[in-house]
């Protein structure tokens, strides 16, 4: 199979994803449901606020958006949450929109990427909405992680294999 820009940014969409999903899935397995609906004050999210949000944008964006679904969507129920689902329950409802995403994205056909949808009021690319589902996603990957470490006090060793210890030599 000829690898092409368009297959080869389709890929790296649901390779990403699902990295960033892992990682999401890891975190909530370190954290007690106290952790994860803790809030530092009322201007701050809960992890488990983030991963509701989460799994709302992916949905809206890619599963409705992208494939055409109906919008279901509460993005405020999302955020007003100060306690519910539990680690089980947040971490199934990521993982299956996760996996639902990620089909539809290996399954968009090239000439797609450049059709135009409206989604949360906004014009956009096929491509451009996929996009955004992966650098949003990714943003609040780095809040979920950064909340896990400040909770736990751990290394999640994400990036272990880079340490000089793991291959003998100073990263560049």
């Amino acid at each position: 199979m000829e690898l092409t820009l368009d297959r080869i940014f389709l890929d790296c969409s649901v390779r990403c994803l699902n990295e960033l999903a892992s990682r999401v899935d890891d975190c909530l397995c370190r954290l007690d449901g106290s952790q994860v609906w803790f809030r530092g004050g009322e201007s701050q999210n809960a992890v488990g606020n983030l991963v509701l949000h989460l799994a709302g944008n992916v949905r809206q964006w890619v599963v409705s958006g992208v494939s055409g679904a109906p919008d279901v969507r509460d993005r405020d129920a999302e955020f007003a949450a100060r306690s519910g689902a539990g680690v089980g329950e947040l971490r199934q409802l990521l993982g299956a929109t996760v996996r639902k995403a990620a089909t539809v994205v290996a399954s968009v056909p090239p000439a797609r990427l450049a059709e135009r949808v409206r989604i949360q009021g906004y014009d956009v690319t096929v491509l451009e909405a996929i996009y955004h589902v992966v650098e949003h996603f990714a943003q609040h990957t780095g809040q979920i992680v950064f909340a896990t470490k400040a909770a736990t006090g751990e290394d999640l060793g994400y990036y272990a294999h880079l340490s000089k210890a793991a291959h003998g030599r100073q990263t560049p």
